[in-house]
């Protein structure tokens, strides 16, 4: 219990400060929140209510969108928004701002990759100024077209690596990474860069490369083996829940909650 977190997305249908007052009174101690959920009550009322019920903050999801390509076409300049994501996530008291970086623009994913290390050489150096690292976090090959042209631990790594590791590393997320035959390998060459690890499991069979979440233990996920690995590697923070799933929303966030308390304490802990 003292390493998990609710990633705030798990209970979707709660507000900030109902999701920090069910974290404290359930004993959980961190929260990654959604920056809209931030925006609904401003970024001085979120950190004064962490503050008071003594819940910290895991990550802040999140920044990117380098390419322009956002999963509903809004339109959106990935660099201006991620700085203000930078100061959000120092005013909320974490070091780490997770970050999507965008599908693929005008057919060119060569392109698109480069505009997302062009980014990231405009937005270190403010991260670090700030004491804020930004979590490069692949998502898996299905979310390459519309959110995220890095779909490999490796590939998010090698833009890492041309940066400080106080200023740019990865996130391990499970359902992005499970599959990949090189992921041990990888997390353990990202020893150093580690600065998230999210967990849930896949739905089988998968039907929704979005919503295709579950809880861990309800999928194939190997939990524990994945836990050992970035741990081997160096990695002792918070553990994320995040899942993504319509059924799980629909329900009250207390019964979600519970739900994930007992899922982590029984599959990842």
């Amino acid at each position: 219990m003292e390493r998990l977190s609710l990633n705030q997305i798990t209970t979707k249908r709660w507000s900030l400060a109902e999701a920090i007052e069910g974290c404290a009174a359930s004993g959980v101690g961190w929260i990654a929140p959604w920056r809209d959920k931030v925006a609904e009550i401003g970024v001085e009322q979120a950190a004064k209510l962490l503050k008071q019920h003594g819940v910290r903050v895991s990550s802040l999801c999140r920044g990117g969108f380098f390419t322009g390509v956002t999963p509903d076409g809004s339109p959106v300049d990935g660099v201006a928004d991620t700085r203000e994501a930078i100061d959000e996530a120092a005013a909320l008291g974490t070091d780490v701002l997770v970050l999507v970086v965008g599908g693929i623009a005008n057919n060119d994913l060569a392109g698109s990759r480069q505009r997302v290390a062009d980014a990231l050489g405009e937005l270190a150096p403010y991260a670090l100024e700030r004491g804020v690292r930004l979590g490069l976090e692949p998502l898996h090959p299905m979310q390459c077209a519309e959110r995220s042209v890095l779909s490999t631990l490796d590939q998010a790594l090698t833009l890492a690596e041309e940066h400080p590791a106080e200023a740019v590393g990865v996130v391990v997320d499970e359902f992005h990474v499970w599959w990949d035959p090189r992921v041990e390998e990888s997390i353990a060459k990202a020893a150093g860069r580690i600065l998230g690890f999210h967990v849930c499991d896949q739905l089988v069979p998968l039907t929704d490369t979005f919503l295709g979440r579950a809880l861990p233990g309800d999928g194939p996920i190997d939990h524990r083996g994945l836990r050992a690995c970035v741990e081997a590697a160096g990695y002792q923070g918070p553990i994320e829940v995040e899942i993504f799933n319509a059924e799980l929303w629909a329900q009250p966030g207390d019964q979600v909650l519970r739900q994930v308390i007992d899922s982590y304490a029984e599959h990842v802990d």
